[in-house]
């Protein structure tokens, strides 16, 4: 596998190499299907690249052409462009069968690959549907196949009559509208001192050997755990939420302007906002529950009963007070708020006296 990914990444550089050469020396950009053409050129002119499949060397030129779509999408939304960079080898990861079938197939409990043989594979769940392209990544020091299947549309699940209003943060990573809260598990924080003592023995140890190979290993298998931990956790929350309401408001927040506070963005970053939106958003749709986005502008320091906006307000303030006899958790005022924006009643919601959140999360870590 590992020579597959050395030919596909020298591939990948020499096409890119192409590209940036001819439009520097003549002003002319290289089409993808010009250096499509081109692999099989390759695989006849270097003996070491008929191991590949075709199909595979034209896809990673299909990985360089998604690459430079994104430069230019960048450079036209005045955002900071990011040149495609050559490949070093450990920033090349990856190669793809785009037809399964030919050249990748499962043969029993393995995996056939072309030029490689019969792969023993340890299935984590049951293939669904029909099985489209494969990815074969190498991450941590260990192979994975990635599927990408083509499965029947499900049925929308039941309704439930039930509305949220959801508000996100540091210190509780959810709050709903109802009352209850999510505690943040701070992974990243709670692995720091671990991920500290691997760095430093990474940093000690002698470039270009085998001992710091071992140490490049293990920080890469602490972070990938931590994100695991953390992508599971989200995947558990925002299931519940879709299996337990027809409905979910959320704040519209620019996350990327928020981690520009250095003094916030390892805690903003940590509680995965953006992944919790993400997924969020595709579940509801196959599920056909509805998502709303509302302006996070004063859903915090406004009260939910008279609108009225509080006074001496910032961060440090936890529980609000209002002249119209509100009282409440400062988060859960802001849920409501939230829920008021996305046009659905609050009357009936904010009042209910219930776990279920609880309940459908008592294997997650609060």
């Amino acid at each position: 596998m590992f020579s597959v990914l050395a030919v596909c990444r020298h591939f990948y550089n020499m096409c890119l190499e192409d590209r940036k050469w001819s439009y520097e020396l003549e002003g002319r950009s290289i089409h993808k299907n010009e250096q499509i053409k081109q692999a099989r050129l390759y695989r006849q002119t270097f003996p070491q690249a008929q191991i590949v499949f075709s199909q595979t060397l034209q896809s990673a030129v299909g990985d360089l052409s998604k690459a430079f779509d994104a430069f230019f999408r960048r450079v036209k939304a005045g955002e900071k462009a990011g040149y495609p960079r050559f490949k070093g080898r450990e920033r090349f990861n990856s190669f793809n069968f785009p037809q399964f079938g030919v050249g990748a197939k499962l043969d029993g409990r393995r995996l056939k690959l072309y030029g490689i043989g019969r792969v023993p594979v340890r299935w984590h769940r049951q293939i669904e549907g029909d099985i489209k392209t494969v990815r074969i990544v190498h991450k941590a020091g260990r192979w994975y196949a990635c599927f990408a299947c083509e499965v029947p549309e499900s049925a929308p699940l039941p309704e439930t009559g039930r509305v949220v209003g959801i508000d996100v943060g540091i210190s509780a990573l959810i709050t709903t509208s109802a009352g209850e809260k999510v505690a943040n598990p701070k992974f990243y924080r709670d692995a720091q001192a671990e991920l500290r003592r691997r760095q430093r023995r990474l940093a000690r140890a002698k470039k270009v050997s085998k001992n710091r190979r071992k140490a490049l290993r293990t920080v890469q298998r602490q972070q990938i755990h931590t994100a695991n931990q953390r992508s599971d956790m989200l995947h558990k929350l925002s299931t519940a939420l879709v299996q337990a309401c027809d409905g979910i408001a959320l704040e519209d927040l620019t996350i990327r302007n928020m981690v520009r506070n250095h003094h916030l963005s390892k805690s903003i970053l940590d509680s995965g906002w953006g992944m919790f939106k993400q997924y969020l958003t595709y579940k509801a749709a196959s599920a056909g529950r509805e998502i709303r986005l509302v302006n996070p502008a004063y859903t915090s320091k406004c009260c939910s009963n008279c609108g009225a906006m509080f006074q001496n307000f910032d961060l440090s303030t936890r529980w609000v007070e209002c002249d119209c006899g509100l009282s409440m958790d400062r988060d859960r005022n802001a849920a409501i708020n939230i829920l008021r924006k996305a046009g659905w009643d609050t009357s009936v919601v904010a009042n209910v006296e219930c776990n279920w959140l609880m309940r459908r999360t008592r294997s997650l870590r609060l």
